[in-house]
This record gives C-alpha cells, structure tokens and sequence, in this order.
C-alpha cells in the first residue's frame, strides 16, 4: 500500500535513536478483521544496518499497513464479546491495538498506514475511529503525516495511484501512535 520510497522514509525518520543503534522495524499488513486475523496478516521485517554492532537497546517500531476494506463504514456497529462493553472486540481494531500494545516497550511507536475508502460512492475517513480505538489500548497520539502518491514533474505532482487503488486516491494517511503505560 506504501510506496517503496515511503518505507525507506519510516526506516530513516522513525528507526533511529541517538547514542543507539537502529531499531528494527516490522511491517504488517492487515487485509481483514474476522478472527484469526494475526495469522493471516503479512508480516515483513527490515532488520537493522549488518554494520552496526550495537545491539539495539530499544524495541521494534511497528508500521501496520490497514487495507481500507477493514475499517468500519458509517452505521456499523461493534460485536460485543460476552456482553463486554462496546468497543472491546476481541478480533476487530480493539483487540489488535491492545495485542500490539503489549508487543511494544514503554514508548514504543505503532505506525498506521490507511486511506479514505468509498462506500457506495460516499467518501469515509476513518482516522477518528482509528485514533479513538487506539487510545482506548493505551496509546498516545502523536502526529498524522499525508503520504502523497505522486512525483513532482515541472510544477506540478503527478499521480501515481498504488496498483488496484480507486479513482481519485492521491494520498495515503500515516498515523503516529506511542505507547504508554500510564495517563
């Protein structure tokens, strides 16, 4: 869903810690919600420069790539589990931000990748939810940085949309979330 350059970006911008070695930096990408949902998501990790010896003293930095047909449309409403209260989902977006919650140290970095998805042409942006649902887990919000899917030619951007994406998407929306352990 990224762009190549985009990736290379996050690894330059977010991987690195002064006075420590790079931070690895895992890469999933989330295509469904239904139970089981961590065992089909795509997992790729970019492991530290060979050339450092250090190991690094802080944990991974996760980039969570989130296919725009897995966030909730306008009027869905959460499954409870056992009568639990709304929004404590064991399989959707709850449950998976606080299973990464608990993978990432003190301060640790969750990055979210997604874009505005169309539902029977009205435009939905689901960043609301998304930052609602990993505050709710334990994470703070920290910054939201537009990834345009172009390159610069003369004046102007030209498009270049990632393969399968609908008419019209220029952007993609990257979501930066630290986690903590208290409020």
């Amino acid at each position: 869903m990224l762009p190549c350059w985009a990736i290379d970006k996050i690894r330059a911008e977010f991987t690195r810690h002064p006075g420590q070695s790079l931070a690895p930096l895992i890469k999933i990408s989330i295509r469904d919600t239904k139970p089981g949902m961590d065992a089909r998501s795509r997992c790729v990790t970019y492991p530290t420069a060979l050339n450092h010896a250090r190991v690094s003293a802080v944990g991974p930095l996760l980039l969570a790539e989130l296919h725009p047909d897995t966030l909730s449309s306008p009027g869905d409403s959460p499954t409870l589990v056992c009568g639990e209260a709304p929004g404590a989902m064991e399989n959707g977006w709850s449950g998976f931000f606080h299973r990464a919650h608990r993978l990432l140290p003190t301060d640790g970095i969750l990055l979210l990748a997604t874009r505005q998805h169309r539902d029977a042409g009205r435009l939905t942006d689901p960043l609301g939810s998304l930052i609602a649902s990993a505050r709710t887990a334990g994470f703070r919000y920290l910054q939201h940085i537009v990834i345009v899917h172009g390159h610069p030619t003369d004046d102007r951007i030209e498009p270049t949309p990632p393969e399968g994406a609908p008419p019209g998407l220029i952007h993609s929306d990257l979501l930066v979330l630290s986690a903590i352990t208290s409020a």
